[in-house]
């Protein structure tokens, strides 16, 4: 059967150029001038999508979405707003909408549009699936953000990914990429905190054969390579602010202009972005753009810590060995081993908790893996602990000059983060800021304290 659309619209002319459209993308196609027509409409069919106008004579496009949240969730809707007035088309998507377009309706876009929302209506054995990347663990908390990532893998509104480094931002990007209509259309991550100042435009727009020193052929830029599916910018945070500017225009008009061209070209791409500062004080401290953050926040999802989730430790550690050991189970946690798993805080996140469990595997002699072969100490769950250390401290051959300072107002976190720091930078001014033997210094390895310096913001 031919999917089908109810187009909502005031304006004959511009219900007919839409009705038409819709019609040669062989889609049937049912027509309303009023919210009251159109929910008459909703309430006698079902529709693969909905398309209707923010201004009707006896309302508002925002009333039909909140009636189709309410009655048909799973139908999607897109709205369509007057030329320049975005927010309003960014509060319907907080409300729950597919997607907007704004007048004059560019066709090539509605085109687009109308094709990702009818792939939501496939069965999902048609959809490309990441087999082997999923969610692990059944607490709360991630009961919650699978039911999250359901419903914005729904949406094409941009999603900002707030975490703590290590807890698995990338992969929530991946799952709302693949749960969603652009799953057979490419997933493209980029951290922007490794591409050199001097090269982003380049590396996010493409350039042409002899626009600069050093491009010796035409390249295709992040946004051309993610066309028809999603680009995660992960770290967006670091970007520079006259970067910020051409992001934000490239997001907003969904056009493009490699360096060395004068002429545009459009792209169809979904926006993930993540970072583990927290983007609100950036904007705060002037760091980053008040504009670009509301444009790429219109739906936020928060990855919980592993702290907050320490049952599903056990689950998690048993899904690492398996992959550390090519899905071979040689080596076993012993139920001593896996309690001090779950009695510490991992700041490191799951990344943490992996590896953990690589060194420990490397390290034991058995097939057994014992409490003493885990090299971590231990903090106690306890609301009456009053000191306690991080665990790369008592490891470590550094001093502090005096006992631990009072925490005061800190946070808990923030308090050991700055201990952390305090103490690393002692070991690289012992070293003479040699990472390698301020590392053996620590007691921890390279990669272990080049993670550090980054989370620490240790230049």
């Amino acid at each position: 059967m031919k999917p089908t659309a109810l187009i909502i619209d005031d304006e004959p002319d511009i219900l007919s150029l839409l009705s038409l459209t819709v019609k040669r993308m062989n889609i049937d196609t049912d027509c309303a001038e009023t919210v009251e027509q159109a929910i008459q409409l909703l309430t006698r069919n079902k529709y693969d999508l909905c398309l209707s106008d923010m201004r009707l004579p006896d309302g508002d496009g925002m009333d039909i979405v909140k009636y189709v949240q309410t009655n048909t969730p799973e139908m999607p809707i897109a709205i369509i707003t007057a030329h320049g007035n975005m927010e309003l088309g960014i509060e319907a998507m907080k409300n729950g909408a597919f997607d907007f377009v704004s007048k004059p309706v560019d066709l090539d876009r509605l085109r687009n549009l109308v094709t990702s929302a009818v792939q939501l209506n496939k069965p999902a054995s048609e959809k490309k699936t990441l087999a082997d990347k999923k969610l692990i663990g059944s607490s709360d908390v991630m009961d919650k953000l699978r039911t999250t990532i359901n419903q914005v893998s729904r949406s094409q509104a941009p999603v900002y990914i707030s975490g703590e480094s290590g807890t698995g931002k990338e992969l929530v990007a991946q799952l709302i990429h693949s749960s969603g209509s652009r799953s057979a259309e490419p997933f493209v991550p980029v951290n922007c905190s490794a591409i050199p100042k001097e090269l982003m435009e380049s590396e996010f727009f493409g350039h042409v054969k002899g626009s600069f020193t050093g491009a010796v052929s035409d390249k295709k830029g992040l946004f051309a390579a993610a066309d028809g599916g999603t680009l995660f910018l992960d770290e967006i945070a670091d970007l520079p602010l006259d970067m910020q500017v051409k992001l934000l225009r490239a997001i907003q008009e969904q056009k493009i202009r490699p360096v060395g061209t004068e002429s545009e070209q459009n792209v169809n791409v979904r926006i993930l972005s993540a970072t583990h500062k927290n983007l609100a004080k950036e904007v705060i401290d002037g760091n980053f753009r008040q504009d670009l953050y509301y444009r790429i926040n219109v739906i936020e999802v928060g990855v919980p810590p592993l702290r907050e989730r320490e049952e599903d430790i056990p689950q998690l550690a048993k899904f690492m060995m398996r992959k550390l050991q090519n899905d071979e189970n040689s080596i076993e946690l012993s139920p001593a081993a896996v309690k001090k798993l779950t009695e510490y805080d991992y700041p490191g996140n799951v990344r943490e908790l992996e590896n953990v469990l690589e060194r420990a595997m490397t390290l034991c002699t058995s097939d057994v893996i014992e409490a003493d072969d885990i090299s971590i100490n231990v903090v106690p769950h306890s609301p009456d602990t009053t000191e306690i250390v991080s665990p790369q401290l008592t490891e470590s051959s550094i001093a502090l000059d005096s006992t631990l300072p009072p925490r005061g107002e800190e946070s808990l976190d923030d308090y050991l983060m700055n201990i952390e720091k305090q103490v690393i930078i002692e070991a690289l001014d012992a070293c003479r800021w040699n990472r390698t033997k301020a590392a053996k210094k620590l007691g921890i390895s390279f990669r272990a304290l080049r993670y550090k310096l980054q989370k620490l913001d240790i230049d």
